[in-house]
């Protein structure tokens, strides 16, 4: 996705940060049941690393309010959470064909101080409407529940899409990421 970018000559003045995912075993039975298949110990460890990431760039002089975080499948689905948990104010979130880690539990997970922060960051999500792997139903759901808890989410699905990314998903995410991003000369 960066390497497109540059290659077009877009969001010359941003630091793109891809973190390499551990490999951790994942079972998805349904939306209902994912917070009970899920390793909530190894979520808290990302989101925490993903935190790191964020101070890191933070500490390099670059305000929180020009950092986004974002990705596809799993790490969409890390980035959401994080986003969600961030101690700082980002730009925006984006998951690609996500779903909402920790779903019923995300409530009690985030202190007022998130909530406060955080929910003002808006949410890009795109969805294949035939991805075999992370059901449409679990974007649609992860959605309105972040709809319900107060943040703004821009949800697009994409017609004869499986689990994979489109080239109109991806210009629709070049104009949002642009939207929160701009230049600043």
């Amino acid at each position: 996705m960066a390497e497109n970018f540059r290659r077009r000559g877009k969001f010359e003045e941003v630091a793109f940060v891809f973190p390499n995912a551990p490999q951790i075993p994942i079972t998805v039975v349904a939306f209902d049941d994912l917070a009970q298949q899920q390793d909530q110990p190894g979520i808290f460890r990302s989101r925490d690393y993903f935190h790191s990431l964020i101070k890191a760039e933070i500490d390099k002089g670059i305000p929180s309010n020009r950092i986004v975080l974002g990705g596809f499948s799993q790490g969409g689905s890390l980035s959401i959470f994080a986003g969600l948990c961030s101690p700082y104010p980002l730009a925006g979130i984006f998951g690609l064909s996500s779903y909402l880690l920790l779903g019923p539990s995300l409530p009690q997970l985030l202190t007022p101080k998130n909530l406060s922060v955080n929910t003002p960051t808006p949410i890009f999500m795109g969805h294949g409407d035939l991805d075999p792997l992370v059901k449409l139903e679990w974007g649609q759901e992860t959605a309105k529940v972040l709809r319900e808890l107060g943040w703004t989410v821009d949800f697009r699905v994409y017609k004869g899409l499986q689990h994979s990314a489109d080239p109109k998903e991806m210009d629709e995410l070049e104009e949002w990421l642009g939207k929160k991003l701009p230049s600043q000369g």
